[in-house]
C-alpha cells in the first residue's frame, strides 16, 4: 500500500535548516515553490501525484519554515540551497539517483538554474558532488530577462516599511476598497503585507533589482545547456509571467514539450491542478 499521509518535517543543512512536506512513494519529485509563497502551493496536486511518485515540496531558502537569512538573493543561493537539501536526504537514505525537478514560478527559475549547473559541472569532468536530476518540469517559470519588469513592483515597496501607520492604513481602508468593488486587490495587497514582512527574499527582490542590469542571474543565456528531458506548462492568461518567457525556456532547451491552458493564469496550480497533474505523471511515468 502507498503512503499517502503528508508530514511537515525539517533537516538540518550545515548553517541553514530546511523544511519540507513528503508524501507518497516511488521516484521522487521534488517540488520548489513561486516567489511570495512556500511548500504549501503544491498542496492541492501532491494528492494527486502522491499514488505514483514519492513526493517532497520544499520550503525555499528565505521562505516558509526554511531559514531566513539576510543576504543580497539571487538565484545560485537558492541551487546551493537545494543541492544541500538533497545532499542531505541522500545521507538520510533517499534513493536520488533518478530523480525528477518541478518548479513552479521563482521555483521554476531555480529548478532551471540547478539544471544548468549540473550540466556545467558534468562537462568539467569534476566528481559530481549533486544528485543528478534526470527530468524537469516547469510551470510558469521565472527568470527570463524582461527590462519591463523594472519598476512593475514599485508599489510594494511602501508594504515593506517597518511601520504600525502601514497595518493602520490597510486596516482603515478595507471598508472602501469593499464599497467600491475593489475587495479582491485589497485582499492580495494584504497577504503581500503579511509575506513581504516575513520573507528576506522579497525585501531583496524590490530593494536590490532596480535596474535592468541588476538581473543578473536570469537564465535565458544558458538554458540551451539543459540536457534533460523537460515539459514547460504555461497559462495563457497569465499577466505575471508572460507566454513568450515560457515560449523562450520551450523553444531553446533542447528536449522540451510546451503545453499552454489556454484560460490559466498565474494561479493555475490551484485553478487548473487536474489538468496539471496529468501533464506530470505523463512525464514523469
Amino acid at each position: 500500500m502507498p503512503n499517502l499521509s503528508i508530514t511537515k518535517k525539517t533537516i538540518t543543512l550545515g548553517k541553514y535548516q530546511a523544511a519540507y512536506w513528503e508524501q507518497g512513494n516511488g521516484t521522487p519529485l521534488i517540488f520548489l515553490h513561486g516567489f511570495l509563497g512556500q511548500s504549501l502551493t503544491w498542496q492541492p496536486l501532491l494528492p494527486l501525484l502522491a499514488p505514483h511518485f514519492h513526493c517532497i515540496a520544499l520550503d525555499l531558502l528565505g521562505f516558509g519554515g526554511s531559514s531566513k537569512p539576510k543576504l543580497k538573493y539571487v538565484i545560485d543561493h537558492q541551487v546551493e540551497f537545494v543541492t544541500e537539501f538533497l545532499g542531505a536526504l541522500s545521507l538520510q537514505g533517499l534513493d536520488l539517483t533518478s530523480f525528477g525537478l518541478v518548479g513552479y514560478s521563482y521555483g521554476g527559475w531555480t529548478a532551471a538554474a540547478y539544471a544548468i549547473a549540473q550540466e556545467i559541472q558534468a562537462s568539467s569532468h569534476t566528481k559530481l558532488m549533486q544528485p543528478r536530476c534526470h527530468k524537469l518540469a516547469l510551470v510558469a517559470p521565472a527568470g527570463i530577462r524582461d527590462d519591463q519588469f523594472v519598476g512593475r513592483y514599485d508599489y510594494l515597496r511602501p508594504l515593506l516599511w517597518e511601520s504600525p501607520l502601514v497595518d493602520w492604513t490597510l486596516a482603515a481602508s478595507k471598508p472602501v476598497a469593499k464599497l467600491v468593488g475593489r475587495e479582491q486587490k485589497w485582499q492580495e495587497i494584504y497577504r503581500a503585507r503579511q509575506e513581504l514582512q516575513r520573507q528576506p527574499v522579497a525585501k531583496s527582490f524590490l530593494c536590490d533589482r532596480l535596474r535592468p542590469e541588476d538581473a543578473i542571474d536570469t537564465v535565458e543565456s544558458k538554458i540551451h545547456q539543459i540536457n534533460i528531458p523537460t515539459v514547460v506548462v504555461a497559462g495563457g492568461q497569465d499577466t505575471t509571467i508572460p507566454l513568450w518567457h515560457c515560449e523562450t525556456y520551450g523553444t531553446r532547451i533542447p528536449e522540451t514539450r510546451l503545453h499552454v491552458l489556454a484560460n490559466a493564469d498565474h494561479d493555475l496550480i490551484q485553478t487548473h491542478t487536474a489538468e496539471l497533474a496529468a501533464y506530470l505523471r505523463q512525464h514523469f511515468r
